[in-house]
């Protein structure tokens, strides 16, 4: 099989504070900006990896969720509990230093876990938690 993986999607509860982290503070670019019903949609992704993006999603977008799920999605974004997603790189404590200096929320500093890895973690503006992992050099 020749699979990759395209998109992900995160949710997020202010699209410009999202856009402003994630192309102003991970220097990732802005590939699309749609705009329904008074919601966004902002695709964002790494330069020079044109084929992998996250979509930043308004999660009240969904018409099949209804009002008590729409409640504990903000609740749980609001806890940092909702999404999840891992970056990586070759210098997680230059990336910690540079996340840390933009006043992102810190959830952990860089640490050399047991199970055999360097990491530090983050959350972005809707709570979503960014965990950085260090890769190989």
């Amino acid at each position: 099989m020749d699979l990759s993986i395209h998109a992900s999607f995160l949710p997020h509860d202010g699209a410009d504070a999202a856009v402003a982290f994630y192309r102003d503070v991970l220097g990732f670019e802005v590939r699309n900006d749609v705009g329904f019903n008074g919601m966004r949609w902002v695709t964002v992704g790494p330069v020079g990896q044109e084929g992998t993006s996250i979509v930043l999603y308004p999660p009240a977008a969904d018409p099949g969720v209804t009002e008590a799920e729409r409640r504990m999605v903000a609740e749980m974004m609001a806890k940092g509990t909702y999404a999840v997603i891992l970056f990586a790189t070759s210098d997680v404590d230059g990336v910690f230093d540079r996340l840390q200096a933009s006043d992102a929320e810190v959830v952990q500093e860089p640490t050399d876990q047991p199970y055999g890895v360097r990491d530090c973690a983050f959350r972005d503006p809707a709570g979503n938690l960014i965990r950085i992992q260090q890769t190989g050099a």
